[in-house]
């Protein structure tokens, strides 16, 4: 059980502050398929700072990997600039915008991964090894029965995530901003007769959420995978999608969801290892959020309420 907690917490928080990110964007009436493109970018830049800096470190030091969260932030803002640029500025369509985005992400860094790698490390690979991030217990708490699996072995980046989520909640709920990005999702004409750019306002959130995403994705790629390669893009943005409209756009239900995609996957990889079967069954293990996402979207789709004007382009002129 414990372990089924901690492996489970440290999956659903990067998947939480992705989601996060797809909530500030659609909320903000810009439907984001693009978050998959956005962690994998994210993780991309964090992981090339880490290649480029470690040397200038001491062994075993934490901080190229706090610095590599900064710069997954900045790079999963900037490339979501591109995204925010295509649905914004030039009015694509924001489904086929998001699809472009991601699959160009994949390619994008696949290749760059293996040309810097190449010229600049001499090597024939397309990872960035990244190493392994510490892991916390806090004495005393760890002890709880059941509950103390939350205070043991958890990656520093989950109290990050924590703190970033109570921001985001008193950011979205209790300022002007947060009102005026939900407004620009419901009622975009009246956040223009206010006198406050609607583009602006979408811009803003679109980039937030590529900056959310990054972090989920540098996250990653220090827990689940040790290095940056294109195997980060495993999904993860396509289920923190899902986690958001399950939890309807809403920050905690959305944090249930993910916390039950991340104990359902877990406890999978646990009964495999109990069961004591082959690997092939580890595979399928992988695929129990995703089964889990369909039937929870068949059962609660209709209690759904997505902003009103999601996906809708907004054009001043026809207010």
């Amino acid at each position: 059980m414990n372990t089924m907690i901690i492996d489970g917490l440290s999956y659903a928080l990067p998947l939480l502050i992705i989601a996060c990110g797809g909530i500030f964007s659609e909320r903000s009436g810009v439907t984001n398929l693009a978050l998959e493109g956005f962690l994998g970018f994210g993780a991309f830049t964090g992981s090339l700072f880490v290649a480029l800096t470690s040397s200038w470190f001491s062994n075993g030091s934490t901080v190229p990997m706090y610095l590599a969260f900064l710069f997954a932030m900045l790079g999963g803002g900037f490339y979501a600039l591109l995204f925010a640029l295509l649905c914004i500025k030039f009015r694509a369509n924001q489904v086929i915008a998001g699809v472009v985005i991601n699959i160009l992400s994949v390619a994008l860094t696949g290749f760059l991964t293996s040309q810097i790698n190449s010229s600049v490390f001499g090597e024939a690979s397309n990872k960035f090894q990244l190493g392994v991030s510490p892991r916390w217990t806090v004495p005393g708490l760890s002890q709880i029965p059941v509950l103390g699996a939350v205070f043991t072995k958890f990656y520093p980046f989950e109290i990050l995530i924590v703190i970033l989520v109570i921001f985001i909640n008193y950011l979205l709920y209790k300022t002007r901003f947060g009102m005026h990005l939900r407004a620009a999702g419901d009622n975009p004409q009246a956040v223009d007769t206010a006198g406050i750019s609607v583009a602006k306002v979408r811009f803003t959130a679109v980039v937030i959420a590529g900056m959310l995403a990054g972090l989920g994705g540098m996250c990653y790629a220090y827990s689940i995978s040790t290095n940056f390669s294109p195997s980060i893009y495993f999904g993860a943005g396509y289920l923190a999608i899902a986690a958001m409209i399950f939890g309807n756009w809403k920050l905690m239900p959305t944090l249930a969801a993910c916390l039950i995609f991340g104990l359902a996957r877990s406890g999978a990889y646990q009964l495999v290892g109990y069961l004591k079967l082959s690997s092939n069954y580890t595979n399928l293990a992988l695929a129990i959020p995703y089964v889990l996402t369909l039937l929870l979207l068949i059962f609660f789709s209709k209690t759904n309420r997505a902003p009103r004007a999601l996906g809708e382009i907004y054009d001043k002129s026809k207010r």
